[in-house]
């Protein structure tokens, strides 16, 4: 009776072993997993900690008998992108949808989200966040232009002055072989500094005799796009364009402040250009 017994137990032996194999490899998933999450949750940064920053925000609504203000907003700009095109858009989303500001881009290409920061010009896209919490940065449209809501200028009569110079090129000669106007390599490099600007108006909008004189003085960046065409190799127009900006205020009301200079987001510097245009008018001769 007990080698039957031992024979007994031997077989229901056999007979749990996979299941006694199976609960093993389990056991030790679980705790596989467990380590690895472990790891993980070791590994994962901590939660930054609430930055509360103020920002005063020019409002105007031209539906609204109420005068012009600032709002204030306060923003854990340790829970938004380091830019201040995002602490407003962050506004935006969360706080006022009413708010109107112009952006497209996001990478200082387009211009769109040109406004005053904190006393300054400049593009919101390309403009860091002040990370000082104790500090109240202040937004407000470009100064010296006619508000149409809140943070959005009217552009009309700065793409008029653009227009007015005719920025393209002009030719009296057909193409060759209806192929482009070749240039040198010389007379290509003299267009740098000049072809990039984006008509953002942070220049011209910083310009006090621009503020004086926006009706009949050109300002900045509309005489760098002047003497852009003027000094282009291919065109053929150079002397009618020189007659057309010189004038004692279209042209003469530059006084070289340079802070054109100062705040153009692509490092460019219409004063200079002027300077140039205004010595090819006196002298006659393309510099």
């Amino acid at each position: 009776m007990l080698a039957q017994a031992l024979r007994s137990g031997a077989g229901l032996g056999q007979q749990l072993l996979p299941q006694l194999g199976a609960l093993s490899a389990l056991a030790r998933a679980v705790t596989s997993s467990a380590a690895t999450g472990a790891a993980a949750a070791a590994a994962a940064p901590a939660s930054k900690p609430v930055v509360e920053k103020e920002f005063l925000v020019y409002r105007w609504n031209p539906d609204s008998a109420e005068p012009p203000k600032y709002d204030s907003y306060k923003v854990d700009i340790n829970a938004c992108g380091p830019m201040m095109l995002d602490v407003l858009l962050k506004i935006k989303d969360e706080q006022d949808q009413t708010l109107s500001l112009r952006r497209s881009c996001r990478e200082g290409i387009c211009g769109s989200c040109a406004m005053n920061i904190d006393g300054t010009n400049g593009l919101a896209c390309l403009t860091k966040v002040d990370r000082d919490p104790a500090k109240v940065t202040r937004v407000a449209p470009l100064p010296h232009m006619f508000v149409v809501k809140d943070l959005v200028v009217d552009m009309a009569n700065f793409y008029a002055q653009y227009k007015h110079i005719q920025p393209y090129l002009q030719t009296t000669k057909p193409r060759p072989d209806g192929k482009e106007f070749l240039q040198s390599k010389e007379d290509r490099a003299k267009l740098d500094g000049l072809y990039e600007c984006i008509l953002c108006a942070c220049c011209s909008t910083s310009c006090p005799s621009y503020w004086w004189n926006s009706d009949k003085y050109l300002g900045p960046a509309v005489l760098l796009a002047a003497y852009r065409w003027i000094i282009d190799s291919r065109d053929d127009f150079t002397e009618q364009r020189i007659k057309q900006v010189n004038d004692q205020y279209k042209l003469y009301r530059c006084h070289t402040i340079m802070n054109c200079a100062t705040v153009c987001p692509k490092g460019l510097n219409p004063g200079k250009a002027i300077a140039k245009v205004k010595q090819i008018v006196e002298t006659g001769k393309v510099v």
